[in-house]
């Protein structure tokens, strides 16, 4: 089961602690070791009255006991000092023994253990996949320590039922267990997991998310589709292109697309700029729900531009939008998040295996993707699930997202289209890490808030004229 690690506290006792063996170093309260003075009467000596002898060493052996204790001996807080102290107190050459355990003066403060850097983690169960990102800041952003996917498939047969399945419910959580047993081996400290349309739109989506937390602790969050759509272009935009002056932003998910028109406040070469989300919307259908209603496996080309067709009237509003305030030689290209767009650059760039590194940030020609596209169309279902870029599970799903993809294209026809291997998970992480800095920024407000009331002086403090504060 997986939970969240609160916060601990990490000041210390002090330095004064010892180990559990007893030895212990000589004090350096006063600056060096203590020395007892030796008594002026010999331990044991008598008296010169023989009378009173016994009794009086008696006396004097519960006197020096006491002043052994009062002067500095193995004694602390009044604790009275064994024999066997006590002769050891009396000679000359003694050095005191400190206790086994001493308490800080008030002057010294404990000192705290450094903080360990916080550690993040974010889920997206989708429609199709579930993926885990663990990751620490770094100056460069963050870096990523562990990572997960898998498959699952969620959303499989809620077109047709409107419900999740069991089965898919079942691999849904599998996975999740699998993630829960990754954030707990790394000491996340600071999680978001959320869920998108399958969950959304799905009758039973509530109850399986109770039911997730119930089996593997971890606490999923069903997002609306504004909060997916910003999530995405915060993910993705450490790739818009400052010499672009906006993009058009999409994730093609496994039961919904997301499009996001994104400006840029400084489109200037080797300049920062801020990624603005002036329009977006939502369209209802992913690779998963469009392969559902028209079918997957063998896709003709009649097929397949029924599909586009379907996808590119949906766009329509949207796009009418966007037109009214667009000029047509408006600088602009397109930013694609999805499995479908890192597919497409996989075959463009002639992959033999997958490389994250190659294909996120990669830049693909409107007409190269077309020529993808071509390819995928010429293949039966075999030879795409035997491709290394499509592969088993998605060699039913791929022509859906081109048809997704060459609609967008056919309303937005830029000329070049960046390809990112990033989204939601990249999205939560900056996000979590932009509130606890925020968090920080705040409480250091308020400490100087404090300081700086505790150090103006009262009233009573302000300093007087010499004549007391008399007015003429």
């Amino acid at each position: 089961m997986y939970r969240t690690p609160e916060a601990e506290d990490v000041t210390e006792a002090g330095d004064g602690s010892r180990s559990a063996s007893g030895e212990a170093n000589a004090s350096v309260t006063d600056g060096g070791p203590a020395k007892v003075a030796a008594s002026p009467i010999g331990f044991g000596q008598p008296e010169a009255s023989e009378e009173e002898g016994k009794p009086k060493r008696k006396r004097r052996r519960r006197r020096r006991g006491k002043r052994g204790g009062k002067n500095g001996s193995a004694t602390t807080q009044g604790t009275a000092a064994s024999p066997s102290e006590t002769e050891q107190s009396d000679s000359p050459n003694a050095v005191e023994k400190p206790p086994a355990f001493q308490k800080p003066l008030a002057s010294q403060k404990p000192q705290a253990k450094p903080v360990e850097p916080a550690v993040y983690a974010a889920i997206d169960l989708g429609t199709n996949n579930c993926r885990l990102l663990v990751a620490k800041r770094n100056r460069e952003g963050f870096r990523v320590i562990d990572a997960y996917s898998r498959i699952v498939r969620l959303g499989e047969g809620v077109v047709r039922s409107g419900e999740l399945s069991e089965g898919a419910m079942d691999r849904a959580l599998e996975a999740l267990t699998v993630c829960a047993a990754k954030m707990e081996r790394r000491g996340v400290t600071r999680v978001r997991s959320i869920a998108t349309e399958a969950c959304r739109t799905a009758r039973n989506g509530p109850a399986f998310v109770e039911r997730v937390k119930r089996e593997t602790g971890v606490e999923l969050d069903i997002v609306s589709t504004a909060d997916e759509a910003r999530l995405a272009v915060t993910g993705c935009a450490p790739l818009l292109d400052p010499g672009h002056a906006a993009a058009l932003v999409f994730d093609i998910g496994g039961g919904s697309t997301e499009l996001m028109w994104v400006q840029q406040e400084t489109p200037l070469p080797q300049s920062k700029s801020r990624a603005l989300i002036k329009d977006w919307t939502s369209l209802p259908c992913g690779v998963v729900t469009l392969a559902e209603t028209y079918g997957g496996g063998e896709v003709s080309r009649g097929l397949f531009e029924t599909m586009v067709g379907d996808v590119f009237d949906r766009l329509t509003p949207f796009h009418k939008r966007l037109s009214e305030h667009l000029e047509d030689d408006f600088p602009y290209h397109l930013l694609g998040t999805s499995g479908t767009v890192t597919t497409i650059a996989g075959i463009h760039l002639d992959l033999k295996s997958y490389d994250r590194s190659r294909v996120d940030g990669a830049w693909v020609a409107k007409d190269e993707v077309s020529a993808v596209t071509e390819s995928l169309l010429a293949m039966n279902l075999a030879e795409r699930a035997a491709h290394p870029c499509v592969g088993v599970e998605r060699a039913d799903l791929v022509l859906a997202g081109c048809a997704i993809l060459e609609a967008i294209s056919r309303a937005w026809p830029a000329d070049k289209l960046r390809v990112a291997d990033r989204g939601l998970r990249e999205g939560i992480l900056f996000s979590l890490m932009e509130e606890d800095e925020a968090n920080r920024s705040r409480r250091g407000r308020r400490r100087r808030r404090r300081r700086k009331k505790t150090t103006q002086p009262t009233v009573s403090e302000q300093p007087q004229s010499p004549d007391n504060g008399a007015t003429n």
